[in-house]
């Protein structure tokens, strides 16, 4: 099993190339993805949570109202640190699980947005960044996905810089440009996966 840590800034384009490796035949386990599963209603992940952030992060259907958590761990790094305190363990099992499934030759990609935030890098065969400059990222936060500039300013603060996931890099995927210019980079990508499976297997 080659285990691979997929990483980038908010608004770079990781989903986009997470979705690709998978076309190819990558086994994706997704942090985002499971960190909403563990607080779904009902879970020991949303009654710590809300035991720690008081009834006022609940929707009115009983499901964490994230942008009224959001609004306030992104304005707090204390909070935040609480708020990961609780969900990263949760997470961190449920990976661990599906990984186990995966199979002993598949090439397991996580797609982990706080990976260099985290100190994480040590705990894969080898990490691939998405990589765009601020101001991209900062256009397709507010153009793409319709959030206000101060919003996505404070989502881009509360994370890694981008030299400091470069540094973290085995592998990087340019995706500053158009969407054509990223599919012979991300086969490029795979094809190295594979060829690092083989010499590990």
């Amino acid at each position: 099993m080659l285990k691979v840590g997929l990483t980038g800034g908010i608004g770079a384009g990781k989903s986009e190339v997470s979705r690709r490796l998978v076309e190819y035949g990558a086994v994706l386990i997704d942090s985002d993805r499971i960190a909403r599963e563990v607080v779904e209603p009902g879970t020991p992940g949303l009654a710590a949570v809300v035991e720690e952030f008081g009834p006022d992060i609940l929707a009115a259907d009983g499901t964490l109202d994230r942008p009224a958590l959001g609004a306030v761990v992104f304005a707090d790094p204390d909070r935040r640190a609480a708020l990961n305190a609780i969900v990263h363990p949760l997470v961190g099992a449920r990976a661990a699980e599906l990984e186990r499934e995966a199979g002993a030759d598949a090439v397991v990609v996580h797609d982990v947005p706080l990976l260099a935030e985290n100190g994480l890098a040590p705990f894969y065969d080898l990490v691939v960044v998405v990589d765009a400059s601020p101001e991209t990222q900062l256009d397709r936060l507010v153009n793409v996905r319709g959030m206000t500039e101060s919003d996505a300013r404070s989502r881009m603060a509360a994370q890694a810089t981008r030299e400091e996931r470069l540094a973290v890099a085995d592998l990087t995927v340019d995706n500053d440009g158009p969407l054509e210019a990223l599919e012979p980079q991300v086969r490029g990508v795979w094809e190295e996966l594979l060829r690092r499976a083989a010499a590990t297997g």
